[in-house]
């Protein structure tokens, strides 16, 4: 049974950082697209990061410079370096997995972990 679980979030203060992190078990790690989505209260899960078995990584505009996404294939872990928090990054993190392609920002990610939730406060 594939299983993902999230952790490392918290609360800071903006301008602080955060690693979060995701632990994947039951599968073939390398063998998937991954991704960190988040949501806000009152607002649509987004995306915020992907990467592929290749390497290749992608980021939405919001975070792009601020947030990194990387991983550690030993360890079948995926972790999302954020630094330079902002209030509006305030929202529960879900890491994702789905099924490997070129592109993994058209994947339909089908595994999802219970999330971890970060609170970015003046």
């Amino acid at each position: 049974q594939v299983q993902l679980m999230e952790s490392g979030g918290g609360s800071v203060q903006a301008g602080g950082s955060l690693r979060l992190s995701c632990v994947a078990s039951g599968y073939r790690y390398s063998r998937y697209c991954m991704a960190w989505f988040r949501q806000a209260p009152g607002k649509e899960r987004e995306r915020v990061a992907t990467l592929s078995n290749n390497g290749r990584t992608s980021s939405e505009d919001s975070v792009k410079g601020r947030f990194t996404i990387s991983e550690d294939n030993a360890k079948n872990t995926l972790y999302l370096e954020m630094n330079s928090l902002k209030p509006e990054d305030t929202a529960m993190y879900y890491c994702a997995a789905g099924p490997l392609a070129t592109d993994c920002r058209r994947v339909v990610f089908g595994v999802w972990g219970q999330g971890t939730q970060v609170t970015v406060s003046l």
